[in-house]
């Protein structure tokens, strides 16, 4: 999948070790050439977040500015433009989703926190559906996944089996154009607990940015990432489930058990997925959400608030304790009640400040 100029894709590279393993022989082709594919994308990873300015598209008007292609079924970015800023709906559905969950992005970011784009100066969404990959006889074949490359979002339409088409999530959409976002603020770099902190910002922006756009209380508001990817099941539920990291899917024939570790107690130590990114990131989402709960009413006025400062304010070598710590300082501004419901949170999930 991710084979092209990616920083960060929505699904991990453990779900393509586990789909190497499935029965149907077209899902186990695709996660082959995925994971085959995967080391060439490093060295372009390291120099997009090391230059991110230099692939920032200025929008025209410094507003918002969203221009969405069609790949045509290819692996060629950007493709044939299809709907620019201000243009009426198009019989492609793709389109029209990418088209209006790029601005409900755009309108998160802007209404909330006063910022004009990802990199805060107008940076135009551009956007690329109907992505194919090649699969490891040279055909073009249905991509299984969404990506951020430094310049623009590049969605899949699934392969039917396990993924759908990538678009139909708004929180999808909100986690990638996050990765952005991450990119011209505190660059976490992307491996070990600082590139978990990565996944976990984008987990958390895209899941705010659906509760906002659907007015969903924190209480009884969904946590689970990409419920509308996966192809329903009753083992599988979404990517993640932020507010009980490790059960977004259970006995899964294709995708097997999730990894992720809700405490630090079961931290995972290993090599796997740039030793663990996607799946220790399970530890901060879940000190999040506890933290929204905690506070009531949304999630995206106070917690929101205290992690997108948070965002602004890390490192590129930044670690979980220093998040924790830089969340429990921000709090303490916004008064007694939110620095107690951050530390609490945070203890919760193994640890103390």
């Amino acid at each position: 999948m991710c084979n092209r100029n990616p920083i960060q894709c929505i699904i991990p590279p453990y779900v393509h070790e586990q789909l190497t393993k499935s029965s149907n022989p077209k899902t186990r082709a695709r996660a082959i050439a995925s994971l085959a594919t995967a080391a060439a994308i490093r060295a372009t990873r390291n120099v997009v977040a090391a230059m991110p300015t230099l692939f920032a598209a200025v929008a025209p008007t410094a507003t918002k500015h969203r221009l969405v292609y069609t790949a045509n079924n290819t692996p060629d970015l950007p493709g044939d433009l299809a709907r620019s800023e201000g243009q009426a709906k198009v019989a492609d559905v793709g389109v029209n989703e990418a088209y209006d969950y790029a601005g409900d992005t755009y309108d998160f970011y802007d209404k909330l926190f006063a910022r004009n784009s990802l990199d805060d100066a107008g940076m135009t969404l551009k956007s690329s559906v109907h992505v194919a990959d090649v699969d490891d006889t040279g055909n073009f074949v249905p991509m299984n996944n969404a990506f951020w490359n430094g310049e623009q979002m590049a969605y899949g339409d699934g392969d039917g089996a396990v993924f759908q088409r990538f678009t139909k999530s708004l929180d999808v959409v909100g986690h990638e154009l996050t990765h952005g976002v991450e990119s011209f603020t505190s660059n976490l770099t992307y491996f070990d607990q600082s590139g978990a902190l990565n996944e976990h910002f984008a987990d958390v922006f895209g899941i705010l940015v659906r509760q906002w756009k659907n007015g969903e209380k924190a209480a009884s508001a969904n946590w689970i990432v990409g419920a509308e990817v996966l192809v329903p099941a009753p083992t599988r539920t979404g990517i993640r489930n932020m507010e009980h990291p490790g059960t977004a899917f259970q006995g899964d024939p294709d995708l097997g058990d999730d990894p992720q570790p809700d405490h630090m107690s079961k931290y995972y130590k290993g090599p796997r997925d740039r030793n663990g990114v996607h799946i220790n990131s399970g530890i901060p989402n879940r000190a999040f959400v506890l933290t929204a709960q905690a506070l009531k009413g949304n999630a995206w006025d106070v917690a929101g608030r205290i992690w997108y400062e948070t965002l602004l304010a890390l490192t590129p070598s930044s670690r979980f304790i220093d998040c924790a710590k830089m969340t429990v300082l921000i709090a303490t501004s916004k008064g007694a009640a939110a620095k107690k419901a951050v530390k609490a949170a945070w203890k919760k999930v193994g640890i103390t400040v």
